[in-house]
């Protein structure tokens, strides 16, 4: 049984990671159900377990927080939709094995399901963690983010989507440690959406690409 939750104020980031680690070790222990958590920060960067010191463009500009996910920097703030995931993928697997592998790809799909929903097609690109859209001048811009942790099976942090952030302030870092391409959002791609609405696709998209196999 999954529990949804959404927070409405921007949440601290070391408060979140605090929250996430504590729900992660009571549904290892069997104390909790499986959360999904729809949130915003305050502005800020992460630095993941891949973050290189020349990737920080501006250190002065927002604060910085090293965290335990996989990946490079990232940018979170108002105007972006979080999601943290934690989830068993012990009872989520597909065959014998469980593999990480496919439990991003899975996010990737719902990730790209959801903003089908907008009218915006997301693709994948090999060697490239997250979703990517074709602007309407023809280039290649980022608009959703994934990082994800995992302790024994249970899954944490999870991924991120642009629908009116500030953009300017990813002018601070290499985002995930891809040059050469921009950061869009829905509403620079013309796509004027509340987030209530973009929270209630991705639930409704959810089932289609998280089974359970119980």
């Amino acid at each position: 049984m999954i529990d949804w939750k959404t927070s409405e104020k921007p949440i601290n980031y070391e408060i979140a990671v605090k929250t996430m680690e504590t729900r992660v070790q009571d549904i290892i222990s069997g104390k909790a159900n499986e959360l999904i958590w729809f949130l915003e920060h305050p502005s800020l960067y992460t630095a993941g377990t891949s973050a290189k010191k020349q990737d920080l463009l501006n250190p002065n500009l927002l604060p910085i927080y090293k965290t335990g996910r996989g990946g490079s920097y990232t940018y979170h703030g108002p105007g972006q939709r979080i999601v943290y995931l934690m989830l068993n993928l012990s009872n989520r697997k597909s065959g014998s094995d469980l593999d990480l592998h496919q439990y991003i790809e899975k996010l990737e799909n719902w990730l790209i399901a959801t903003l089908l929903n907008f009218g915006v097609k997301g693709e994948k690109r090999k060697n490239r963690v997250g979703i990517w859209v074709i602007t309407p001048d023809g280039n290649e811009e980022k608009i959703a983010a994934i990082g994800i942790r995992v302790k024994r099976w249970v899954t944490f942090h999870g991924v991120s989507i642009n629908i009116n952030p500030n953009l300017k302030n990813y002018d601070g870092i290499i985002a995930c440690g891809v040059q050469n391409f921009g950061i869009t959002s829905l509403y620079e791609l013309g796509v004027d959406v509340e987030m209530r609405e973009v929270d209630q696709v991705l639930k409704n998209e959810f089932n289609s690409h998280f089974s359970l196999n119980l």
